[in-house]
């Protein structure tokens, strides 16, 4: 099964990305997925089912432990033909 995540860390700040958005980045991009997109106000990332749910779980903690106060994300299978 493949699954795509999307996430934001708050609070934000628009002059430069806080600690929490950084250790987020950090933890997706470490992770062994097939696709990586972080972007300012939103990030999304995909792969096998272990490895995106193996990052989703080091992210929620991680990114908690550096200052979020809010993790909003959406997990979706990601089906047959579709990009």
């Amino acid at each position: 099964m493949r699954l795509r995540v999307e996430f934001t860390t708050e609070p934000f700040d628009l002059d430069e990305a806080p600690a929490h958005a950084l250790v987020a980045r950090e933890v997706v991009e470490a992770a062994e997925l097939d696709a990586v997109d972080v972007g300012p106000f939103g990030n999304t990332a995909e792969g096998g089912a272990d490895a995106v749910l193996t990052a989703v779980d080091a992210l929620l903690r991680k990114s908690l432990e550096a200052g979020a106060t809010r993790i909003s994300l959406q997990l979706n299978v990601v089906g047959e033909g579709e990009e």
